[in-house]
C-alpha cells in the first residue's frame, strides 16, 4: 500500500482518514548549498528518506500513513552569498507550514509531523512555533536537534562538524547516490567546523566560520552503508515523536 500523496487520488485520502488514525508525515528542508558535492535539497531528501523509513513502522502501531508532498524551502541566512541559496523569513515559513498543517487535519487527518532536517536555528524555530501553536497531539516535530535523538546519532552529528559532511554525506549516498558528485566528494578535506559552536559564539555565516566551500566535516569520509544506519535512527525519532504524541505506547 503506498504512503505517498502524490499516488492518492482525493477519495483515497478519504478513505485513509475514514478511520480517524491517518497520520500525515510532512518533509522539511531547504534549498542550500551543501558544498561542492551534494545537491542544493540535501535537506529535504533527507527528511524524505527518514519519513519513508519511519511509514511501515508507523503502520505497525495500527496508524494509516501519509507521507505529504514536502515543503523544500526554509530559513537558510547562515548560506548567505553562495549560489543556490534560497531563504524565506521565520514568520513566511510558520505561516506557510501552519496552513498546510491546517488543510490536513480538517482533511481529516487525526496527526500532522513535521520532519525537519534542515538544522539552521531560526529554521527549527519557525517549525516549531507550528507545534507550539497547535496544542494537544495533533501535530508534533521530529528534527535532530531535539537532545534526546541527537544523542542517537553519529560522533560528526554530535561535534557540530556535520554540514555536509560524513553525516549528511552518509545519507544522502543512503538514499540516493546521484545526487553526490562523487569525483568532487573523494577528493575533499576534512573541515574541523563546528557550526553549533560557531553560532553560539555569535558567528552567522557559513563564509565567517570559514566554511568556504559550504560544507564541515569530513564527507570523503562518508558511506552509504553509514547512511542507512543513521536513517534507521531517525526513522526511530520520526516513530518516537508521533507515537509520544498520541500517547501511544
Amino acid at each position: 500500500m503506498t504512503s505517498r500523496l502524490r499516488d492518492l487520488t482525493s477519495p483515497a485520502f478519504a478513505e485513509r482518514a475514514g478511520g480517524g488514525n491517518l497520520v500525515v508525515l510532512l518533509p522539511v528542508g531547504s534549498v542550500e548549498p551543501h558544498g561542492p558535492h551534494l545537491s542544493l535539497v540535501t535537506d529535504t531528501e533527507i527528511s524524505l528518506g527518514a519519513a519513508e523509513r519511519a511509514a511501515p513502522r508507523l503502520r505497525g502501531h495500527n496508524l494509516e500513513v501519509v507521507i505529504a508532498a514536502p515543503v523544500a524551502y526554509g530559513v537558510t541566512d547562515c548560506a548567505a552569498g553562495f549560489p543556490g541559496a534560497v531563504s524565506i523569513p521565520a514568520a513566511v515559513l510558520t505561516a506557510y507550514l501552519g496552513a498546510v498543517v491546517d488543510g490536513f487535519l480538517a482533511s481529516g487527518a487525526a496527526h500532522v509531523c513535521l520532519v525537519n532536517n534542515h538544522l539552521e536555528p531560526a529554521h527549527d524555530a519557525a517549525v516549531r512555533a507550528v507545534a507550539e501553536a497547535r496544542a494537544g497531539a495533533r501535530v508534533s516535530v521530529a528534527c535532530p536537534l531535539t537532545r534526546k535523538w541527537a544523542r542517537t546519532l553519529s560522533d560528526e552529528f554530535k561535534s557540530g562538524a556535520c554540514h555536509a559532511g560524513r553525516y549528511e554525506t552518509s545519507l544522502v549516498l543512503a538514499r540516493d547516490p546521484t545526487l553526490c558528485d562523487e569525483s568532487a566528494r573523494a577528493a575533499l578535506p576534512e573541515v574541523p567546523v563546528s557550526l553549533s559552536e560557531q553560532l553560539r559564539a555569535g558567528v552567522t555565516t557559513f563564509t565567517a566560520m570559514g566554511m568556504e566551500r559550504a560544507y564541515a566535516g569530513a564527507p570523503a569520509a562518508a558511506s552509504a552503508a553509514e547512511g542507512e544506519e543513521l536513517f534507521r535512527r531517525l526513522a526511530d525519532m520520526v516513530l518516537g515523536e508521533v507515537l509520544s504524541a498520541l500517547g501511544v505506547a
